[in-house]
This record gives structure tokens, C-alpha cells and sequence, in this order.
């Protein structure tokens, strides 16, 4: 499997990303050229989720795929409706 292109270690279970702005637990700031709608994000079991748009994948910190090679997780996409 392929490495995700981001990932930012979190501490909540809920995210929201928009490709753009600086993001709680992590991440700098990107031009806003390079953004996207606003979507929440879940984490579930897994420990983890990914950005449908941008790909970014949320790491829940001390979850079950903290510290686990990246690469190796099947991509979890999901997002609600933008805010």
C-alpha cells in the first residue's frame, strides 16, 4: 500500500479538516488555493481516517494505529456534509 500524504497525530476522536488552515493536533498552514470544503471527521475502532478530499489521514493518539506503519492500513475515508 501507499503512504498517505499527510498524517497528523490527534488527541479527539472528531476532526474536521479543510485542506487549508492550521489543524488542531498538528499540521501547518497551507495556501487556501489548496483547500476544500469543510468536513468533519470520525474516528472509529480502526484509530484512524482519512480526509476524502485531501487525502490527510487523522491518527488517534495512543489508538490502534499509533506507531503502525502508515503504509500498511487500508485507507478509511469518510466525511459528512460541508459546514
Amino acid at each position: 500500500m501507499i503512504q498517505p500524504p499527510e498524517t497528523i497525530l490527534v488527541e479527539t476522536h472528531r476532526v474536521s479538516c479543510d485542506g487549508a488552515s492550521a489543524i488542531r493536533g498538528g499540521a501547518g498552514y497551507r495556501p487556501a488555493a489548496l483547500g476544500h470544503p469543510r468536513v468533519w471527521l470520525e474516528i472509529d475502532e480502526h484509530g484512524y481516517v482519512d480526509c476524502g478530499y485531501c487525502d490527510r489521514r487523522f491518527v488517534l493518539q495512543g489508538g490502534p494505529a499509533d506507531g503502525v506503519d502508515q503504509g500498511t492500513l487500508p485507507d478509511i475515508s469518510e466525511g459528512s456534509s460541508p459546514q
